[in-house]
């Protein structure tokens, strides 16, 4: 499997774009290579019982996320950096 494909809802994109450029650039390595591949895993953790909810830290950014497998696809709802 070649992994799952990432978008970004509006509210985390203006969050991405607001980023510096190095923990941009750690992050979006992170989210290729950890998240991508498996969204279930790497320390992940279900939102109220609902396995495609998820929330996890990547490379020290905690994002919000939904899981369509149909799709493969990732979607970050909401991500928190300082």
């Amino acid at each position: 499997m070649s992994g799952y494909r990432l978008q970004y809802a509006p509210p985390a994109d203006l969050a991405l774009d607001s980023m510096d450029g190095a923990l941009r650039a750690r992050f979006d390595s992170g989210m290729r290579a950890l998240l991508a591949p498996d969204p279930y895993g790497r320390g992940s953790a279900p939102i109220d019982r609902d396995p495609d909810r998820r929330e996890a830290t990547v490379s020290g950014v905690v994002i919000r996320y939904y899981v369509s497998r149909s799709v493969l696809t990732v979607t970050v709802v909401r991500l928190v950096f300082v």
